[in-house]
């Protein structure tokens, strides 16, 4: 699992510039969104788009989600339980790297 997620971390690193937002409660939106859409996606489900948050949400996360098909081939065998691990595995990882790990001092600046 953790070889997966290390995949998918990889390919958000290098693709999706949503994850470095400049403060600190725009990436936890953009992960939370984006990986919550991707989720369903996998997982067979129509996501909601009704507000303009979530149809950018969308539209991030059914580009993610075609490359992972086309560059992990293995996601497409993954049940929902699995694709729910990977998602939390990789929201984690991300939160990690991008907000607590981050020395950027902008991110939480009172004044912003």
């Amino acid at each position: 699992m953790e070889e997966k997620i290390e995949d998918l971390y990889g390919y958000v690193q290098e693709r999706c510039l949503w994850q470095f937002f400049s403060r600190t409660w725009d990436r936890q939106e953009n992960i939370d969104g984006v990986l919550g859409k991707a989720e369903q996606i996998l997982s067979g489900q129509q996501p909601t788009n009704e507000t303009p948050l979530e149809k950018l949400h969308y539209a991030d996360a059914v580009i993610m989600v075609k490359d992972f098909r086309e560059r992990f081939p293995w996601i497409r065998e993954c049940g929902a339980a699995e694709v729910k691990q990977l998602m939390d595995g990789l929201k984690t990882r991300l939160v990690e790297t991008v907000i607590t790990k981050s020395t950027n001092r902008e991110l939480s600046h009172h004044l912003y």
